[in-house]
């Protein structure tokens, strides 16, 4: 299956294992996302292979889970979680992926080379150099990843093309800050880019009621106005983009059985509303509901849910 959906190579086990193995792609017009789990492998993509087929395309690989080493090009690599590495088509390889607890999980990206706006030869150069995963520009992608894979199945085909674009943006942002070749991409890239970067920044500090527009714009080393701009050319205020962030995790938690017992305001002021009036108020205007009557709304469903499922699995006579 990855053969088939990913760079045609062959793949070879341990003796004695027993494989389970899963791949869910995502197509997102020239980029392709995909989640692979699996047990301990080593995975070789001959000359001959490369003869018969190369997409011309590349594939970065987000480990996380277990860890691996890559040979391709005449460099070695040893990677681990928490890392990116950077794998060309083009040229034959040899990898072997590790599992920790008998299993390894790998976000996978494949691309065309010429997708990312920037030279085949710098990108090149970054093949077999794992890169981390966990600070910066590599930080916002792995998590722009996640959220990918995470709400798949609501894509529409127009947000699929325009969540292409982004991740093929965040790609060449990762590529080039590791490369030192930042100056290489289009303003637009680097405009998207740090959008995804600002986004990424709130969403981390959506409970600290002192989120400001001044505090972001100083975190990202741009003038407040350069912020406000960056916004408005997506249509949305920062103010709105915060309270739109805050309304969807408040959402959430009050649809999650787990915090039934919460009170209300112990969620809102979790995530930055302080004053429970306008709490309500916001939340009122965007879901046409108030908090209290949607928590009591999505138990009554969760509760038909669970009779339909009980229902339909209790045995009839006749």
């Amino acid at each position: 299956m990855a053969s088939q959906t990913h760079i045609p190579s062959w793949v070879r086990i341990d003796g004695g294992v027993d494989f389970q193995a899963s791949v869910r792609v995502l197509n997102l017009g020239e980029a392709q996302v995909s989640t692979l789990t699996h047990p301990a492998l080593w995975s070789e993509r001959t000359a001959k292979l490369v003869r018969q087929c190369d997409p011309e395309s590349y594939q970065l690989h987000l480990i996380v889970r277990g860890g691996g080493t890559l040979a391709q090009g005449g460099r070695e690599a040893v990677f681990d979680a928490g890392q990116f590495i950077l794998v060309d088509s083009s040229h034959p390889y040899l990898g072997r992926r590790s599992a920790q607890d008998g299993r390894s999980e790998t976000v996978v990206i494949q691309f065309p080379r010429a997708s990312l706006g920037l030279r085949s030869s710098t990108v090149g150069r970054l093949a077999t150099v794992p890169f981390s995963a966990r600070g910066g520009i590599g930080a916002v992608l792995a998590g722009h990843l996640f959220e990918l894979m995470r709400n798949a199945e609501d894509y529409t085909e127009a947000d699929t093309t325009a969540l292409g674009g982004i991740t093929l943006d965040l790609i060449a942002a990762g590529c080039a800050h590791q490369l030192d070749a930042t100056a290489c991409l289009s303003p637009e890239a680097r405009q998207r880019a740090l959008l995804a970067q600002v986004h990424r920044f709130i969403r981390d500090r959506l409970g600290d009621p002192a989120l400001t527009a001044d505090l972001i714009a100083a975190a990202h080393q741009i003038s407040t106005r350069h912020l406000y701009k960056l916004f408005q050319d997506h249509g949305m205020t920062v103010a709105a983009w915060i309270r739109r962030c805050r309304l969807e995790q408040c959402r959430r938690d009050l649809a999650d059985p787990a915090l039934g017992s919460r009170p209300i305001q112990t969620i809102a002021t979790r995530w930055g509303f302080i004053d429970g009036a306008h709490f309500s108020k916001v939340f009122r205007a965007a879901y046409d509901t108030s908090p209290r009557d949607y928590r009591h709304l999505t138990r009554h469903d969760d509760a038909v849910r669970k009779l339909t499922r009980t229902a339909q699995e209790t045995p009839t006579t006749s």
